[in-house]
């Protein structure tokens, strides 16, 4: 059954590849989308190459905010989770060899909801910033990153919900996000941090 059920995806991969790839803005070598939630701006995404996009994944890349340049890029070799849920409205740039768990959101953007008189989902998207997540950097179970950046090689624990930048090299958890321990490279080793990332002695 198993071995059924994968035959059945790489099928499923492959045609919708066929399908699809000339109208992605780029959709490298090597790279399947495995049954997709949607894709909304599927001309202002990249893929890169030998990159897997798990069951149910929302991608979107819309200049709703009203920007005149819009971008989702995802580097190669970088693995997305089941049901994750990544909309642009300007960029989020997510590196080579970034593996994120299931139920990810990622997003630059939030919903207005200053007029009390109007409806939450009929005011207007505000831009909040750009994303991007470093190469190599890890995403735990529900995370949440919104209008952030993210380093490179970083861990984000299950459950965190980022909204200030993280350096490179971090370890950070909850929400918000902040940093619980970062790589020492004096001592060769990963060390716990204080809230601000000075490292505790």
């Amino acid at each position: 059954m198993r071995l059924y059920l994968k035959l059945k995806d790489g099928l499923y991969s492959r045609i919708f590849r066929l399908l699809n790839r000339n109208r992605f803005k780029q959709f490298g070598i090597k790279s399947a989308i495995l049954h997709p939630l949607k894709i909304d701006g599927i001309q202002n995404i990249t893929v890169g190459s030998n990159v897997y996009i798990a069951y149910k994944t929302w991608l979107a890349s819309l200049p709703l905010s009203g920007e005149e340049h819009c971008e989702l890029v995802i580097g190669d070799g970088t693995n997305i989770g089941n049901f994750n849920h990544i909309y642009s409205t300007k960029s989020i740039v997510i590196g080579k060899n970034v593996l994120t768990a299931d139920k990810v959101y990622i997003s630059d953007n939030l919903h207005g909801y200053e007029d009390i008189h109007v409806p939450v989902m009929k005011q207007a998207i505000k831009q909040i910033g750009t994303v991007s997540i470093g190469d190599g950097s890890w995403l735990g179970e529900n995370v949440c990153v919104i209008g952030a950046n993210i380093g490179k090689n970083c861990v984000v624990g299950a459950n965190s919900v980022v909204t200030k930048d993280i350096p490179d090299y971090c370890v950070a958890i909850g929400s918000p996000a902040r940093v619980i321990k970062r790589y020492c490279f004096d001592n060769d080793k990963w060390l716990i941090t204080d809230k601000n990332g000075a490292f505790l002695t």
